[in-house]
């Protein structure tokens, strides 16, 4: 027997991360449905809404890319709750701007799935702790 649908999600999302942390976008993005709404935490950097794998590409990674040097996205744990994946970890980061850095900032990632393709990815985190680092 095959692995169920709500296996692969799971499956799906921890490569994702091995995907990020490798640097391979086109992966990550790969498993984004044409319309994916993604939200970042207002506080955080480029946080707002954004709609379809290229906005966030553009919106999110690149432009973090930039401003943030030494960028990690560090999950602890997975959380299999069948058509949505819940994962839990923690961020380190240096601003580009200050030099500031941030460590083991806790963040919550909440991926729903529709036919194997994430339609939907809310981040919630502790955005005082990295706006700490990203003001002088």
């Amino acid at each position: 027997m095959g692995r169920s649908a709500e296996a692969r999600n799971l499956e799906t999302v921890e490569a994702g991360y091995d995907d990020f942390a490798a640097r391979d976008l086109d992966s990550v993005l790969g498993f984004f449905d044409p319309d994916i709404e993604w939200i970042v935490a207002e506080g955080f950097p480029y946080g707002g809404t954004y709609h379809g794998p290229e906005a966030v590409r553009t919106g999110v990674f690149e432009n973090l890319a930039e401003s943030v040097a030494e960028f990690e996205v560090i999950p602890d744990r997975f959380i299999d709750a069948g058509q949505t994946v819940v994962v839990l970890g923690r961020y380190n980061g240096v601003s580009g701007e200050t030099g500031k850095a941030f460590t083991d900032v806790p963040w919550a990632h909440v991926w729903d799935f529709e036919d194997g393709m994430a339609v939907r990815f809310q981040q919630y985190t502790d955005t005082a702790l990295v706006q700490a680092a990203l003001t002088d």
